[in-house]
């Protein structure tokens, strides 16, 4: 297999807690990403998973270089993106691009359709002026979206096609790497499929490299070649899409699975109810991070935390109960 797009070593990204309104304390540290390692090829579409405040969005950002990572290392095409100047950031932000989750608050409503699109193309200079009203049309066509309404306003569309001019910005400087951070959490179902349809067809049409952001696993198992599961700011579960939804290994991926709305119940798939509340990212618990809610748990579990091992072909698992459970 060829070098990965983008290869994440050891990323943490940490947010100081300070108090006081003259002299400032530093009270804590939040953990929002703990230690994660991960690799991304053309052509790949690896879905994140998890519930909300583990770390996913946190991480997107931290890839973005919207925040700054606190250790690790964040390698895009080769370039470690921690290293890079200003100007050498500027020019791998071509080969990276993000869609976000709510389509109305990532588009400026004050831009049409044609200055949303055109907008990219002037800044890094892609092509010459002449040619920017062929590539605007251009990038609607590959999103579904007909090139007459360019003139108009985000306000003028659905929440599914603001969410298809967000992904047309995104393409527009054919980057090597896309991000969607949830990009189908704010749609009806019906539009769901259309946007996730979309972004498959892209993937495969583009070569693109795709880290899609999720904490609905039968969304993920659509669309994923492969699947990592995030808890607390680390990644507990990683492997192909179909080993980890119909074979999980780790407790957390399990119950997250079994939570999965049904049409018919499943009694080889009982629901499994986690006790408490996860516990907060200022203040996490020794040894593994799922213990305290882990139906499993032993006192093994509260000495140290598991390190990924290998729990099939292609798939991982950070449980030191694994030959048990």
């Amino acid at each position: 297999m060829s070098a990965p797009i983008l290869q994440l070593q050891d990323v943490q990204t940490h947010f100081p807690v300070e108090s006081g309104f003259v002299v400032r304390r530093h009270v804590g540290t939040v953990k929002a990403v703990d230690g994660v390692s991960l690799t991304l090829h053309r052509g790949e579409v690896l879905g994140l998973v998890g519930e909300s405040g583990c770390g996913k969005s946190t991480l997107a950002r931290t890839i973005m270089q919207l925040l700054p990572a606190t250790a690790g290392t964040v390698t895009l095409a080769g370039r470690d993106l921690g290293r890079c100047t200003p100007a050498e950031l500027l020019a791998a932000r071509r080969d990276m691009q993000m869609v976000f989750q709510d389509p109305f608050a990532s588009l400026n409503p004050r831009l049409t359709v044609y200055a949303t699109l055109a907008e990219p193309l002037q800044v890094h200079g892609i092509c010459p002026a002449a040619e920017i009203p062929a590539r605007v049309a251009h990038l609607m066509e590959l999103v579904g979206l007909a090139p007459r309404f360019v003139r108009k306003y985000p306000h003028e569309f659905s929440g599914g096609q603001r969410q298809r001019i967000a992904i047309a910005r995104a393409l527009a400087l054919e980057p090597k790497l896309l991000i969607a951070d949830e990009p189908v959490s704010a749609l009806d179902v019906s539009i769901q499929a259309q946007i996730l349809n979309l972004l498959a067809g892209l993937v495969r049409r583009m070569d693109l490299a795709l880290l899609f952001i999720a904490h609905d696993l039968s969304v993920v198992k659509h669309i994923s070649d492969r699947v990592a599961v995030m808890y607390l700011g680390k990644i507990v579960e990683l492997g192909r899409a179909e080993e980890v939804i119909e074979r999980p290994r780790h407790p957390y991926t399990r119950a997250l699975i079994s939570a999965i709305p049904s049409i018919q119940a499943d009694p080889g798939r009982p629901r499994i109810v986690l006790a408490g509340d996860p516990p907060s990212p200022m203040n996490p618990p020794g040894g593994c991070p799922f213990h305290p809610r882990c139906a499993h748990a032993q006192e093994r579990c509260r000495a140290a935390a598991p390190a990924l091992r290998a729990a099939g072909p292609e798939h991982e698992a950070a449980c030191v109960r694994l030959e048990e459970i």
